[in-house]
């Protein structure tokens, strides 16, 4: 291997490692118990989870179909709407906050209408952190189902027209099954992406211990208060991570 590819390639995963190595490293150990099973630390990961996996519950309702549109629908402004959604993949979490909450705040677009029609306010409430993780983990769905749906081959849904079966049938009995690995692992990134936002969440939610305050927000509280609590977190998310890439990594392989 030449040495002026190894030095840089050295020099990147170091880069890359070592903060990981620092948490590793400066954890508390002797205490680590304890702090996991802190209430507050539960509250979170509780919340975490459970509004990580609404979250990718609604964007496998919406994200698939649309999905689909994109990869087999014929229409005027295809691209647009394709770099449209796309958008949250490049936007500042917490420009996506401010959008959502001119949208969907108190005398937001549709909030108002809400509010008024049916006294439901979606900012600051456990469903506001659910619409905020959809919102920025959506993307990862629709290009991983949008990139399966090219890959598969479309003469088998061509056949079941043939045979008789309409459009919804075909795509239950015969889209659906080719593409589930990737419906599969772009679930389980979207999943991932809903359990680490911040920006968008704290921006539309804000940071409520027990309703709003998910892992990441209990992360920026904790680095104000107490730093080993900060680490303990840290950890968590990190594990979880890890978990989410070695489940992936067979899928990741068989791409490459």
């Amino acid at each position: 291997m030449p040495l002026a590819l190894a030095i840089p390639a050295l020099a990147g995963l170091a880069f890359l490692v070592l903060p990981l190595a620092g948490l590793l490293i400066r954890a508390p150990w002797s205490t680590l118990p304890e702090r996991l099973t802190a209430p507050g630390v539960l509250a979170a990961l509780r919340l975490s989870l459970l509004t990580a996996t609404l979250a990718t519950g609604v964007c496998l309702l919406l994200g698939v179909p649309l999905a689909w549109v994109l990869a087999r629908a014929d229409f005027l402004g295809r691209r647009l709407v394709r770099a449209l959604v796309t958008v949250p993949l490049v936007l500042p979490p917490v420009v996506g906050g401010v959008a959502l909450l001119l949208v969907f705040g108190r005398r937001g677009l549709v909030g108002g209408w809400l509010d008024s029609a049916f006294g439901f306010t979606l900012p600051f409430t456990t469903a506001g952190v659910v619409v905020a993780e959809a919102f920025v983990a959506m993307p990862f769905l629709v290009i991983s189902v949008e990139g399966a749906l090219r890959g598969a081959d479309a003469r088998y849904e061509e056949a079941a027209a043939t045979l008789g079966a309409g459009r919804w049938t075909a795509f239950r009995r015969v889209t659906l099954p080719l593409i589930a690995p990737g419906v599969a692992a772009g679930a389980v990134l979207c999943w991932a992406r809903a359990l680490g936002e911040f920006g968008a969440t704290i921006t539309f939610a804000g940071n409520f211990p027990g309703r709003t305050q998910t892992m990441p927000l209990a992360v920026y509280l904790a680095l104000e208060q107490d730093l080993d609590a900060a680490i303990v977190l840290s950890l968590v998310l990190l594990v979880v991570s890890v978990a989410i890439l070695a489940a992936l990594r067979d899928k990741w392989v068989g791409v490459s």
